[in-house]
């Protein structure tokens, strides 16, 4: 695999940054919708968690990227994460790309891509920072009436105060853009589960269910529910959590 570096870290910083966009009436109206259908009648607290990722694209086979977000999964607390990832592809897949034709991610016409990121995770009440190492393998693969199931295989390698830590969670997610008129939403739903090495067992399982909205070429809105069962603890600790993310896409090469 070949990867050329386009651009200084001056530049890419830049890129990374420059991620100031309006959160248009039209997406606020379609999150509403999702929050509406995820307001059932339980005792539960409901939960937001906004996020912002930015996609650079610096070759056919590099992309680098940027996130910001506020998180609480695994069993940990709401806290929030920041931070950089490069991504490295394969070559598209032909149906890959036909099933992907209206998304503005270019990973997903990929059957491979492997991410290598970092995280800062601040902690409440002056606690020492988590570091976290995230490496990532994603598998695409394309289905009948073009549906896109994705694997993704994830670690989250934690240091704390010299301490370490780690979970492995795994996510499959099945996705289908949709026609309406000249506009192509894809609603997708997913299950993810997590084993925590605190805890040594298999402690977290999540289901999400979103739609992806393309506001032109650059702009997506991702409003989704989340659903998650902590076993770590006890008792059980059941989340309900409402998400936004807004995903940038861009190329610089």
């Amino acid at each position: 695999m070949k990867t050329r570096f386009l651009v200084d870290d001056a530049t890419l910083l830049q890129a990374a940054v420059a991620v100031m966009a309006g959160v248009t009436e039209k997406a606020l109206a379609l999150t509403s919708l999702v929050i509406l259908g995820c307001l059932h009648g339980s005792a539960q607290t409901v939960q937001g968690l906004p996020e912002i990722d930015t996609y650079a694209e610096l070759s056919s086979d590099l992309r680098v990227s940027f996130q910001v977000k506020e998180t609480r999964e695994g069993g940990d607390p709401t806290q929030a994460e920041i931070g950089p990832s490069l991504d490295f592809y394969l070559k598209p897949l032909v149906q890959l790309q036909d099933t992907t034709e209206f998304d503005l991610d270019d990973s997903k016409s990929r059957p491979l891509v492997v991410t290598v990121g970092y995280r800062y995770l601040p902690q409440a009440n002056n606690a020492p920072a988590i570091n976290r190492i995230e490496p990532v393998v994603t598998f695409h693969f394309p289905l009948k009436a073009r549906f896109l199931l994705t694997d993704a295989n994830r670690a989250d390698l934690d240091w704390q105060s010299g301490g370490f830590s780690w979970r492995y969670r795994n996510r499959f997610e099945i996705e289908k853009a949709l026609r309406i008129g000249s506009y192509h939403p894809a609603p997708y739903a997913s299950a993810e589960i997590f084993y925590e090495s605190q805890y040594g067992k298999w402690s977290d399982t999540a289901i999400y269910v979103g739609c992806l909205f393309p506001i032109g070429k650059h702009v997506e809105f991702n409003p989704y529910y989340e659903h998650q069962n902590n076993t770590g603890k006890n008792p059980n600790q059941q989340l309900n959590q409402l998400g936004l993310m807004l995903n940038l896409y861009f190329s610089i090469r």
